[in-house]
């Protein structure tokens, strides 16, 4: 996969992301003006906060859907939650590789239980077997 340019989301956009990431299918905007119930934005400003998120890189166009007697584009996300976070932590000029232990540390310091160590230890052996066989391949 290319590596993608990071951007940041401001708080607006943020909330259109968390509502196409819950539906996990391509949306309008009518339908994501009608599901972000605690918005901070305007129905009005919709237009502009998808464009920027299109120029970000953020959301994509995926189709068109009949809304009435208008056809309406629909957008879904180019990357997930999961994604879009690791790009902000990487982004930061405190993130380096040598730093990556102890920021796991710092996030698994509370409220982790032994289910979600086994699958940390998963993901890192899963991980291992990837730069092994790159190595070997």
């Amino acid at each position: 996969m290319e590596p993608r340019t990071p951007f940041r989301l401001t708080k607006s956009e943020l909330e259109i992301m968390e509502v196409l990431w819950q539906e996990n299918r391509p949306l309008s905007r009518s339908f994501i003006i009608s599901h972000a119930p605690h918005r901070s934005w305007k129905d009005s400003s919709i237009h502009i906060l998808l464009n920027s998120m299109l120029d970000k890189g953020a959301i994509q166009i995926v189709g068109f859907e009949q809304t009435g007697r208008r056809i309406a584009r629909t957008f879904s996300p180019t990357l997930t939650p999961d994604e879009y976070y690791a790009m902000q932590i990487k982004s930061r000029s405190i993130y380096t590789p040598e730093s990556l232990p102890s920021l796991l540390s710092a996030l698994i310091a509370d409220g982790v239980d032994e289910q979600l160590l086994d699958k940390l230890t998963a993901v890192i052996q899963q991980r291992r077997e990837e730069l092994r066989s790159q190595q070997n391949g």
